[in-house]
């Protein structure tokens, strides 16, 4: 089950692009598809392969970046005063086509409690139109499955999704393993491309009032005799990584086998 060891870029680069397409492809999931010059040299590597997405705030008519050189552009960034500075997120690649330069990109459909949508690109993305600029600073790949790794383990909650789906579709035929994916509802539930061999068990949020994650947490616990020498990656809101790590690692996986990003944090956790 080797794979290629993926690594953050060392000189990270920023491609600018535009709008060409926008389509709701499930309730709580917006794709939009970009394009651009630029994209032609984007070093798509496959899996969960992620960047920085920059816009435009809302009053501007141009988007302002940081210029910078090697890795350091978060202090240029910080630098520009902040009625210029782009709004900042972290996205992984749904779909990327070389010769069409065209990148898919999904945004999480989060509303509020009067059903508003919330967030400051989930509105962005409901309202982009061809021609809305953007730009995406590479960050390389998280997944980093050892070579004789036995099986893997991936769990995500929505916003997760496009790397669980980028990693299924990336794998090598012959892995077995599972996904536990979390959604909102139940037509956000397609059909992923992977392996034969990798379960894929949705779980829908049953209650629109518990903090995402919470129920892909609570079916990862249900595996409590991990294969020692598998692999696993945990994505999503900061409990499921932090929790599901701590679970998989007591189950018996080493610490060195997991990789987990809590890249989001709930409002609801961080209040408690």
């Amino acid at each position: 089950m080797a794979t290629t060891r993926r690594l953050v870029p060392q000189h990270p680069r920023m491609f600018r692009a535009h709008v060409v397409r926008a389509e709701r492809v499930s309730p709580s999931i917006q794709r939009l598809t970009v394009t651009g010059a630029d994209l032609t040299e984007f070093p798509w590597q496959g899996y969960d392969h992620w960047f920085r997405l920059f816009l435009r705030l809302p009053h501007q008519r141009d988007l302002r970046l940081p210029e910078f050189t090697g890795a350091q552009w978060w202090q240029p960034y910080l630098a520009i005063p902040e009625e210029e500075r782009p709004h900042c997120a972290n996205y992984s690649v749904a779909d990327f086509r070389p010769r069409a330069r065209e990148m898919d990109i999904d945004f999480v459909v989060h509303r509020g409690p009067d059903g508003e949508i919330e967030g400051r690109a989930a509105i962005w993305a409901c309202r982009a139109v061809p021609g809305d600029a953007l730009a995406v600073l590479d960050q390389g790949v998280l997944f980093d499955c050892p070579g004789d790794a036995s099986e893997v383990t991936i769990v995500a909650d929505e916003t997760g999704l496009p790397a669980a789906a980028g990693i299924l579709r990336s794998l090598p035929r012959q892995t077995v393993g599972r996904l536990i994916q979390e959604v909102p509802t139940r037509d956000d539930r397609r059909v992923l491309d992977g392996p034969a061999g990798v379960t894929v068990s949705w779980v829908v949020r049953q209650d629109d009032t518990s903090v995402p994650g919470t129920a892909a947490l609570r079916e990862l616990r249900r595996l409590t005799s991990p294969d020692a020498k598998g692999y696993a990656f945990l994505v999503g809101e900061s409990a499921l990584a932090t929790e599901g790590r701590r679970h998989l690692h007591r189950a018996g996986l080493p610490k060195d086998r997991i990789t987990f990003s809590g890249f989001w944090k709930h409002e609801a956790a961080e209040a408690a």
